[in-house]
């Protein structure tokens, strides 16, 4: 029973790596080479699952990709602040608790990724519709075939997957590929 289940899982997931857009996906790691080079930030963002992915993906691409004495990615996740969040949440409404804290920080040229199964979180597209209007680059990695998310970001990394795990898996696994190729990059540079 659990063969068969771990059988069709993987296929899942395979079905997913197979349908990620590598043309879109050479698309963002431009935009993060540029956004290095230029020195601007990358804000990362999502909700539960992708919250955790938001977190993760700061930390690699922090600290990970850091070559000692060349300059660094600029990265922030905008999940990491329990006090900042729930102090929007609470006083304002946790549907801008992204964008809120994008109005502190964000410049003309940063990257945004929004992180979303559905690609339908009001917080998320809240944050990008504020990122596109004040000149960032926004991406998103998406599931369930895009939702709204979809149409709003400049580059998207959409699957038609609509199991949580798949999606978050291949995040997960977008996140490890993009930030060990910029780590190659970065040590060449």
């Amino acid at each position: 029973m659990f063969s068969q289940f771990a059988e069709s899982y993987l296929q899942g997931l395979a079905a997913c790596y197979q349908e990620v857009s590598r043309e879109k996906l050479e698309r963002v790691v431009e935009i993060l080479l540029e956004a290095h080079r230029r020195g601007r930030r990358f804000f990362i963002l999502g909700n539960g699952g992708s919250a955790s992915t938001a977190s993760h993906m700061a930390c690699d691409f922090g600290k990970g990709t850091a070559i000692h004495g060349k300059p660094r990615l600029r990265v922030v996740s905008l999940t990491d602040s329990m006090a900042l969040l729930s102090a929007w949440a609470n006083d304002a409404s946790y549907d801008v608790v992204f964008k809120e804290q994008l109005e502190n920080l964000l410049e003309p040229g940063d990257v945004v990724l929004g992180i979303s199964a559905s690609g339908n979180s009001p917080n998320v597209l809240h944050a990008i519709q504020y990122a596109k209007e004040h000149g960032a680059i926004t991406i998103g990695f998406i599931g369930f075939g895009g939702g709204k998310l979809r149409e709003m970001v400049d580059v998207d990394i959409t699957v038609s997957s609509r199991n949580y795990g798949h999606v978050e898996d291949l995040h997960l696994t977008l996140n490890h590929l993009i930030s060990q190729y910029l780590k190659q990059r970065f040590q060449t540079a």
